[in-house]
């Protein structure tokens, strides 16, 4: 062995060397494998696949502690719908009916009412102003018994066939409905107005009759018309009445 060449020893020496190295890296603390990476807990992401916490492109923050994230809100404790408890709709009981023909007093029989055969009709004289042609309609209690009347009168204007002239008057407003008691003789009187043809340039005709009805009552009572022509259509054609109040009016 003395005789060995320094190749052999170089060779043997390689081998040791080797051998050693092998043997310090099995004795070493390394476990000698790569272990696979830990997965973190805390961290979710969002349900759907979105990786952002609303879908705006902020990364979702991670809550410490829980793997879930809880973003159901909570319950409105109060209810939004409200109720009145009162009611929506008018519960007026009083009617507002014109106290024209169909008005009564109350507290007055209706017995009392004067009937179209108890009374008698006219037309008054006119008393013209502000070019208004006025003219009082009388009804006269010509029974043995005291009677009422109360409201306004109808009234048409009626050719010598009988033909009606005109529109129905219209019931002039403002003034105050009264129930009128007429003894026997007694008279009330209810305003005719019309705007004088002359001045409104209305399409006139002239009647032969007024025929005029009591309140409350159907049948009518015809008057004579002598005062010439009344207005029947076109511009301020409308002929108006008042109430009935005592008296003549004259």
């Amino acid at each position: 062995m003395a005789n060995s060449s320094p190749s052999l020893r170089r060779a043997a020496l390689l081998v040791s060397a080797v051998a050693a190295l092998g043997l310090t890296t099995a004795c070493g603390g390394g476990s000698g494998t790569v272990s696979s990476p830990q997965t973190q807990s805390g961290t979710a992401a969002p349900a759907g696949g979105d990786t952002t916490a609303d879908g705006s492109g902020t990364p979702a923050a991670t809550s410490s502690g829980t793997g879930s994230a809880t973003g159901s809100a909570p319950a409105a404790s109060g209810s939004s719908t409200s109720s009145s408890s009162g009611s929506g709709g008018s519960s007026g009981s009083g009617s507002s009916g014109g106290s024209g023909g169909t008005s009564t007093n109350s507290g007055t029989p209706s017995s009392s009412r004067c009937h179209t055969s108890e009374l008698s009709a006219k037309v008054g004289g006119n008393d013209p102003g502000a070019g208004q042609e006025n003219f009082p309609i009388v009804l006269t209690n010509a029974s043995g018994r005291t009677c009422t009347v109360r409201g306004y009168p109808g009234a048409a204007f009626a050719s010598a066939s009988g033909a009606q002239l005109g529109p129905d008057p219209q019931r002039a407003t403002g003034t105050t409905v009264t129930t009128v008691t007429l003894k026997p003789g007694q008279s009330a009187w209810a305003g005719l107005s019309f705007s004088n043809p002359e001045i409104s340039g209305a399409k006139t005709a002239t009647p032969a009759t007024l025929v005029v009805t009591p309140p409350d009552e159907k049948d009518p009572l015809k008057v004579k018309w002598t005062n010439g022509t009344v207005p029947v259509s076109g511009n301020a054609s409308s002929v108006r009445l008042s109430v009935f109040s005592a008296g003549t009016g004259a």
